[in-house]
């Protein structure tokens, strides 16, 4: 996992991605690599997931990608085949933790309260997603229930509710590694091919971290 975290600590902010047709897969990690992200987080909410990290994997492997909203132990299964590099969850669920562990999948999940993270940890997990992260209060909340786990080495990637107008606020938290970013390529975005927007997204939150 420390790989993991040392390649999404250098690409900073993660796209997170909803796309329902493989032939968008493409042209989306395009735009993504135009625009100066190599990575993208491809969520198993729609039927062409497994599908698109499965080629992106074979033919754009300078693309980082990982799987999103992975809730079951098939879902960890099926994106460790497609080749994802590592995984995420909104929820702690043991049972996928233990799946993902089995196979070798790095795997971050969800937590939002002091005993998710207790839970994590006490499954040698250290990156977890905070989740929904401006619904749970942002900066402030992470900081807090992060405080008394700082000892264990314990990073976070927060997700929901991160925007281009708070993500630096986000970013100076010295637990958090990268921020998951849904504005960078919405859904509606791909189904309308609109790839020199999300390329211009991409250049904007580049320029603005720097």
């Amino acid at each position: 996992m420390s790989d993991v975290c040392e390649i999404l600590a250098e690409v900073k902010v993660v796209p997170v991605i909803a796309i329902d047709s493989i032939e968008d897969a493409i042209p989306l990690a395009d735009a993504l690599l135009d625009g100066g992200i190599p990575a993208a987080e491809i969520t198993f909410r729609t039927a062409a997931a497994a599908d698109v990290i499965n080629l992106l994997s074979k033919e754009r492997p300078q693309l980082y990608v990982g799987a999103g909203t992975v809730l079951s132990p098939e879902n960890a299964k099926r994106a460790y085949e497609c080749g994802a590099k590592f995984a995420v969850a909104p929820g702690c669920n043991p049972t996928v933790i233990s799946a993902a562990q089995k196979i070798g999948l790095p795997f971050a999940p969800g937590v939002m309260t002091p005993s998710d993270i207790e839970m994590a940890t006490s499954m040698g997990l250290t990156f977890l997603k905070f989740f929904p992260a401006g619904a749970a209060g942002g900066v402030p909340m992470l900081k807090n229930i992060s405080a008394p786990y700082k000892h264990l080495g314990v990073k976070f990637m927060p997700t929901g509710g991160v925007t281009i107008d708070n993500v630096q606020e986000y970013l100076a938290v010295p637990e958090i590694i990268a921020a998951g970013g849904t504005w960078l390529a919405k859904q509606d975005m791909i189904a309308n091919g609109e790839w020199d927007k999300i390329t211009e997204n991409c250049k904007a939150v580049i320029k603005l971290l720097g």
